[in-house]
């Protein structure tokens, strides 16, 4: 259901048309900026969401969801809204219950550990499955007009698939791995039935209003260059080219500097890169073909002031006035986070010289 709002390009100079452009290898106003894990978390007004709501009725809640989905739009002034959801959503309507545990995260009290397993899972229409998520990225796309691009997500196979298998989140996920190594047929089939239910997602996502997707492939540093190769770049492929023509992807992996070379053959038009590389060494190692996304160290903003400009300036340094660079953390926000750090974070990129026209290359 596509909305009226995509009838037309955003209007020139707004945080949706500087995002979008970005995306596109056109010259913004200004370099775009948001951050990830920015709805949430650090902004007392989440905070006090929290206290009346966990974070399973505030993500399946479309009033509220887009509340929080809006948040650091109307705070911080970013130019890409992300949607506020959690990328264990699909699973349940994959037929794998879980639950969010404070201080742990997902849980799967019945996790995978056979081929019945796997066989036993359905991949679902997101129309059934997730209808909430397609309500408030309507909501929000209505709500939010020009002031942000937004920004649909879903988690990377391989980072489900370690949920799925392990039941919680863990150290290298040994027993994914294991699975992978002692069974990759089954594995294989795991990761084929995620990789469908995906796309689907985020075909539906695209559809109610998202102008921008992210795969979060979070856990992918704890393979080898060989193994994500074999085993997760065709998958991630396979959610790229579904939604191509369609709108621009975001392809994160955190702690993978060594795995530059395969997310780039993923064919992602947008890679997000963690702070342990710099970023001009990893453009020119993915290609300046495509754009790129990040990386200031997160815990740099929790420094004072003048250290957090400092620290943004050799990012924009780095991206050396290329086209193609938007403006993010190389992870998500720390919780201790001040607000207020963030929003003269924003304010200092936007004033910031606008990219060159280099041809987009």
């Amino acid at each position: 259901m596509a909305l009226a709002a995509d009838s037309g390009a955003p209007e020139p100079g707004s945080g949706a048309a500087r995002l979008l452009d970005a995306c596109a290898h056109r010259v913004p106003d200004a370099t775009p900026v948001w951050f990830m894990r920015q709805a949430g978390r650090s902004l007392p007004e989440y905070r006090r969401l929290r206290e009346a709501h966990d974070l399973l009725t505030l993500a399946t809640t479309p009033e509220l969801a887009a509340a929080v989905t809006l948040m650091p739009v109307e705070t911080l002034g970013v130019d890409g809204a992300v949607l506020f959801a959690d990328i264990m959503l699909p699973v349940a309507g994959m037929g794998l219950a879980f639950e969010i545990r404070p201080g742990v995260g997902p849980v799967v009290p019945d996790p995978i550990r056979s081929s019945g397993d796997v066989a036993r899972l359905r991949i679902p229409d997101p129309r059934e499955a997730t209808p909430y998520v397609l309500e408030t990225i309507r909501l929000a796309r209505r709500a939010l007009g020009d002031r942000a691009a937004l920004i649909g997500f879903a988690g990377g196979p391989f980072t489900l698939a370690c949920y799925c298998v392990e039941g919680r989140g863990a150290r290298d996920f040994p027993r994914t791995r294991g699975l992978m190594h002692a069974d990759p047929a089954t594995f294989a089939a795991l990761m084929t039935t995620l990789t469908e239910t995906t796309v689907r997602y985020l075909a539906a996502q695209v559809e109610s209003g998202c102008q921008v997707v992210q795969i979060f492939e979070s856990w992918a540093g704890s393979l080898s260059a060989v193994d994500f190769d074999r085993h997760v770049v065709p998958h991630l492929a396979r959610i790229v080219e579904a939604l191509r023509d369609r709108v621009p992807t975001i392809l994160f992996a955190t702690g993978a500097p060594h795995l530059l070379e395969q997310l780039a053959r993923v064919g992602s038009p947008g890679l997000s890169l963690d702070w342990r590389v710099p970023l001009d060494h990893a453009w020119a190692t993915v290609g300046h073909d495509r754009f790129v996304q990040g990386n200031l160290d997160p815990a740099v903003c929790l420094a004072p002031w003048p250290v957090v400009r400092t620290a943004a300036h050799e990012v924009i340094a780095r991206a050396g006035g290329r086209p193609g660079h938007i403006f993010n953390l190389g992870h998500g926000v720390d919780p201790a986070t001040d607000p207020d750090v963030l929003r003269q974070l924003v304010e200092w990129v936007h004033s910031t010289a606008a990219p060159e026209d280099r041809g987009g290359g």
